[in-house]
């Protein structure tokens, strides 16, 4: 990387006045950015994929008959994320499902910024180490367009939450949204961030 950008990277990533950065953005700046200019070439910092926000989204296909599930929803989701995620209604409804437009479906927060790189280092750190029999993440989670999908299947992997938390076990999807123009690129971008993305299939 040449002198110039690795000294605007230095200025961008070098709190001051004891203002607060998160970990990871501090890691991304640090590191990952030098790397990922070395590795593929980028000209100017503004190149280098980032990522851009996080949606987490629980369905609570029982809400529609229990008020309680989407209360209990939404607490969760607020004490993983720290931010209070908003309700999704029905759109219109199914018959078949038994599903009345308007009725509550799902509870999804987006978390952009320092909630998003402190819900992210959680998630890496703390969360993903406590799936049973963990492996590593599925490298073939990615869209195309560089962002990636996680699924999780039990929200108590989240040291936030303990069984007295909860009203019932249910799963949420992750969805991490980045500026890569490749499904490449934005792999090694969540691997040089931490993420155990498993090799090969």
């Amino acid at each position: 990387m040449a002198r110039k950008e690795k000294e605007k990277v230095a200025q961008i990533s070098s709190p001051e006045g004891g203002k607060y950065f998160p970990r990871l953005k501090l890691r991304y700046l640090q590191e990952v950015v030098p790397k990922l200019m070395e590795r593929f070439g980028y000209k100017n910092i503004m190149q280098v994929p980032k990522i851009t926000k996080v949606v987490v989204n629980v369905g609570v296909g029982d809400g529609k008959d229990d008020a309680r599930a989407i209360e209990s929803a939404v607490k969760e989701v607020s004490l993983i994320t720290g931010q209070r995620p908003v309700v999704k209604r029905a759109k219109r409804a199914i018959a078949g499902f038994r599903l009345r437009k308007g009725q509550p479906i799902a509870v999804t927060v987006t978390l952009r910024r320092d909630k998003m790189w402190e819900f992210l280092d959680r998630l890496i750190n703390a969360a993903l180490p406590r799936i049973r029999d963990f492996k590593g993440l599925s490298p073939n989670a990615f869209d195309g367009h560089g962002n990636y999908n996680l699924g999780i299947t039990e929200q108590l992997i989240f040291p936030e939450l303990t069984y007295d938390d909860i009203y019932k076990v249910r799963g949420m999807n992750i969805t991490i949204v980045t500026t890569a123009e490749t499904d490449e690129e934005a792999s090694a971008l969540l691997k040089e961030l931490g993420f155990p993305l498993r090799d090969g299939n």
